[in-house]
This record gives structure tokens, C-alpha cells and sequence, in this order.
């Protein structure tokens, strides 16, 4: 049975993180809201020190009416300690919002995971990439830099059992570009779900994504999306 006071070690950790979405808006910006269903399945596979990752996101919007993009990310990586590991990756974007024209954009990123520990029952890992993207649309190089905390606690006492989840990642624009990047803010999510495990280490995350989106002429977007990852590990 779960019991409500596990989730209090998860609350008191990422209460502060999951406040970003509104404590990052301008005051006087205006805010368009949009439904979006975003899924994402994610192959992880490694031999000895040697680790490699591929997903596949397609990410509905307009109230989920259309493919607003999808993208493809396979990356190679390293395990420098069991706890961290770096990557190389790329990342092919293919954007077409409804009623404008369709671009695509190629990344090349950095990306170094950390399994932090256990604090309070609750696991913690984070996230750091560096990006460097290319747009159709423009000639610039634009460079971004993401950073996630993670953190899940079991609901049950079982070895895997469901668990919490929540995460928190904000984005960071480190120059202008000519096809729209401004650098500061970029964008925050946030988001709160349940981690499921499948068969051997695979498991499926399914919650609620908050994402707020620093969008040109004052304005911003703030998108409230279902979202739906599966993790298939080796």
C-alpha cells in the first residue's frame, strides 16, 4: 500500500525547482497556452566502459492536432566512474508548426550524466548538455546550455517497484543567432509523474510537463503537456 508519507522526502527536495515555470514568466509578458502530448522511447545499451544511447521523440501540439516535431538523438558516451558518464551526441530536429513554414535543425551536443545518491529515500541524478545548433533558416550557430535535476522515491517496498517522479531541466541561450535565438532564459520544464518499471531494467515514465517558453516580443508560451518515455536498458 502507498503511503502518502513517502512522497514527503520528494516534495521538500524539488518543491522550490517546481516553481520555476511561474516564477520565471515576465511580469508584464503575456502568456499563450497550448495541450501537447509528447512521447519518447529511448534505447540505452553499454559493453565494459563504453555506453550508447538512440531516441526517438515525436512531440504533438495545437492541442495535440499536429506534429509540431520530431527528433532524433543517438549519442556515444563513457562511464568515467559507475555514477558518471559523459557522451557525444547529435541530434536531427524537424519542426513544422501549424500554419508556418517547416525548418529543421542539427545538433551536436556534450552531455555528462550523474547518479547522484539517495537522500531521504529519494534517488538523485542530474543532467548537464552543451549545444551547438544549426537551423535551416539562419546561418548562426546558436549555443545552449541544459541543466536537469532528477529525483524519484519508491512508493512501495518492493526492490522495483513504482516510484514518484519528478524532474526539473532549464535552458540557457548563450548568444544570438540570425534565425531567433536571444541569449538569457530560453525555457524551463518541469514535471511529475510516475516512474513504472517492465521486464529487466526497462521501465516507462508517464506525467504532467509544464513548459514555459521565452517566446520573441515579450510574450511567452507556456505549453501543459502529457507526457509518455519508455527506457529500454540492456
Amino acid at each position: 500500500m502507498i503511503a502518502a508519507g513517502r512522497l514527503l522526502p520528494l516534495l521538500r527536495i524539488l518543491s522550490p525547482v517546481l516553481g520555476l515555470a511561474g516564477a520565471s514568466l515576465p511580469a508584464a509578458a503575456q502568456v499563450d497556452h497550448d495541450g501537447q502530448l509528447w512521447i519518447n522511447a529511448t534505447a540505452f545499451g553499454s559493453i565494459g566502459s563504453f555506453a550508447v544511447f538512440a531516441e526517438v521523440q515525436p512531440r504533438f501540439g495545437e492541442g495535440i492536432a499536429n506534429l509540431d516535431q520530431l527528433i532524433l538523438r543517438p549519442a556515444v558516451g563513457w562511464k568515467i566512474t559507475d555514477a558518471v558518464t559523459v557522451y557525444q551526441g547529435y541530434a536531427r530536429v524537424e519542426n513544422t508548426p501549424l500554419g508556418q513554414r517547416a525548418f529543421a535543425e542539427d545538433r551536436s551536443f556534450q552531455q555528462v550524466g550523474w547518479e547522484i545518491g539517495t537522500v531521504e529515500r529519494v534517488k538523485l541524478s542530474s543532467r548537464t548538455r552543451f549545444e551547438q545548433r544549426l537551423q535551416t533558416n539562419g546561418r548562426d550557430t546558436g549555443f545552449r546550455l541544459r541543466q536537469m535535476l532528477r529525483a524519484a522515491v519508491p512508493l512501495t517496498d518492493e526492490t522495483r517497484g513504482v516510484a514518484a517522479l519528478a524532474w526539473t531541466e532549464a535552458f540557457v541561450a548563450l548568444n544570438d543567432t540570425d534565425w531567433g535565438a536571444k541569449a538569457g532564459f530560453d525555457r524551463v520544464r518541469a514535471f511529475i509523474g510516475l516512474e513504472v518499471p517492465l521486464a529487466g531494467k526497462s521501465t516507462v515514465e508517464v506525467g504532467y510537463t509544464n513548459q514555459t517558453v521565452n517566446a520573441p516580443a515579450s510574450r511567452v508560451t507556456m505549453d501543459h503537456i502529457l507526457s509518455v518515455s519508455l527506457f529500454v536498458r540492456q
